[in-house]
C-alpha cells in the first residue's frame, strides 16, 4: 500500500514524526509538506530533531489569505497525487493544509485518515473550528484522541469508521522528553532555574489580528514576573505594526523560536505557561504544568475538566490574577489522551484496509 501523508506546519511534524515511524515498517510512504510554515530552518530543525524523513515533495505555498492558501495548496497537491497514485491519504490537524489535503483527495476518490477527528471548540469564527469540521466530514477513517472528539463525531451524525486511538501527540513526548533531557541546554543558556519562570506563547489569529487583545496580553505580561517568550513570526510582525513591540518590558526574556526538545524542557521546568495553542494546552496538561489558555473556548475541553487548564480570554485583570493565583488539584490528573501506542493503534487499523 502507498500512503501519503500531508503536512505543513510545525504541530503538523510533532504528530508525523512517530506515525511515519510506524507506517514505514509495513507500507511506502511519500510525505507532502505544503510549505504552510515556510521557515526552512525552523522546518529542517523540526524534521531533523524527530528523525522525520525528508518531504517527497515541498509545495512552498507560504503565507496569504485563508483562501489563497487552500487553493495553491489544492491545486499542487492534486498534481502530486494524480500522478503518484496513493492508496490513502494522511492528514493531520486542522490548518488549512489539512482542509487542503482533504479536498483534494476526496474529489479524486481517495480514501482519507484523519488524524487528530473530532475536536470542537464550538466557535466558527476560529478558522481551525471550520477545517476540522469540514475535513472530518469528507474523511473515510477518523482517529480520535478522546471519547470526547468520538461524542462530537456522533451527535453530528458520523456512524462508521470512528476510531478511538489515543493522542499522537503523547506518542511523540513519550519518545523525545528523555532525549530532549540529555540533549537541550536551553535552560542554561538562558539562565533559568526550574520552576522559577513563567512561559508564553502567542500565535492565533484572534489574538495576533486584533489590536485590543494584543494590547491586553502585552499589557498582562508585563505586570507578570519574569516570563519566557518564544516569539512567533508572525506575532512579532503585528506587535511592530501596532506599535506594542517597544511596550514589551523587562519581565519579558524573548527567545526567537525554538526546537521542539528544547521547547518540551521549557514547558516541563515553567511554573505556569501562558498561551493560546491547542498543542500546548494539551502538552501542559501531560507534563502536569498548569496552563491558562489566552482564549474563551479550547477544543481541549479535558484539561478544563481536569483542573488543568483555565480558560481566561484576554482580559488584563483576569491573566494577572491567574497567573499569580490559579492552581490546580494535583490529585486530578486522569491521563486522558492515551498511553503513548496512538501510532500503532492507526497502523495497525490501516493495515486492515487493504
Amino acid at each position: 500500500m502507498k500512503i501519503a501523508s500531508i503536512v505543513g506546519a510545525r504541530p503538523q511534524f510533532i504528530k508525523l514524526a512517530p506515525l511515519s515511524k510506524e507506517i514505514r515498517k509495513f507500507f511506502e510512504e511519500l510525505v507532502i509538506h505544503t510549505g504552510q510554515h515556510y521557515d526552512y530552518e525552523m522546518n529542517k530543525q523540526f524534521f531533523d530533531e524527530l528523525k522525520i524523513p525528508e518531504p517527497d515533495y515541498n509545495l512552498d505555498v507560504g503565507s496569504g489569505t485563508h483562501a489563497e492558501q487552500t487553493g495553491k495548496m489544492m491545486m499542487r497537491i492534486e498534481k502530486i497525487l494524480q500522478k503518484e497514485e496513493p492508496e490513502l491519504v494522511v492528514v493531520f490537524g486542522d490548518t488549512n493544509s489539512t482542509l487542503a489535503g482533504a479536498l483534494a483527495s476526496v474529489k479524486l476518490h481517495i480514501p482519507v485518515a484523519h488524524v487528530e477527528a473530532g475536536l470542537r471548540c464550538f466557535d466558527k469564527k476560529v478558522p481551525e473550528e471550520i477545517n476540522r469540521i469540514l475535513t472530518d466530514h469528507c474523511s473515510d477513517f477518523l482517529f480520535c484522541p478522546t471519547k470526547t472528539s468520538v461524542e462530537n463525531l456522533k451527535k453530528e451524525g458520523i456512524k462508521e469508521n470512528i476510531h478511538l486511538v489515543g493522542d499522537i501527540m503523547v506518542d511523540t513526548l513519550k519518545q523525545n522528553l528523555k532525549i530532549a533531557e540529555q540533549k537541550s541546554r536551553i535552560l542554561d543558556k538562558l539562565k533559568l532555574e526550574p520552576g522559577e519562570y513563567f512561559l508564553a506563547t502567542i500565535h492565533r489569529a484572534e489574538n495576533t489580528d486584533n489590536y485590543e487583545n494584543l494590547k491586553n496580553i502585552t499589557e498582562a505580561f508585563c505586570e507578570i514576573k519574569k516570563i519566557v517568550l518564544p516569539l512567533h513570526p508572525r506575532t512579532e510582525k503585528k506587535l511592530k505594526e501596532y506599535k506594542l513591540f517597544e511596550k514589551l518590558c523587562r519581565n519579558i526574556k524573548i527567545i526567537p523560536p525554538i526546537s521542539y526538545l528544547d521547547m518540551l524542557i521549557l514547558e516541563k521546568n515553567a511554573k505556569k505557561i501562558l498561551t493560546d495553542s491547542g498543542g500546548i494546552q494539551k502538552e501542559a496538561y501531560i507534563l502536569k504544568v498548569p496552563c491558562i489558555t489566552l482564549r474563551e473556548k479550547t477544543e481541549w475541553v479535558e484539561t478544563v475538566e481536569d483542573g488543568w487548564n483555565i480558560l481566561v480570554g484576554t482580559l488584563k485583570e483576569k491573566i494577572i490574577k491567574n497567573a499569580n493565583k490559579f492552581m490546580p488539584n494535583i490529585e486530578d490528573h486522569k491521563m486522558r489522551f492515551g498511553d503513548g501506542k496512538t501510532s500503532e493503534r492507526i497502523t495497525k487499523i490501516i493495515g486492515g484496509l487493504r
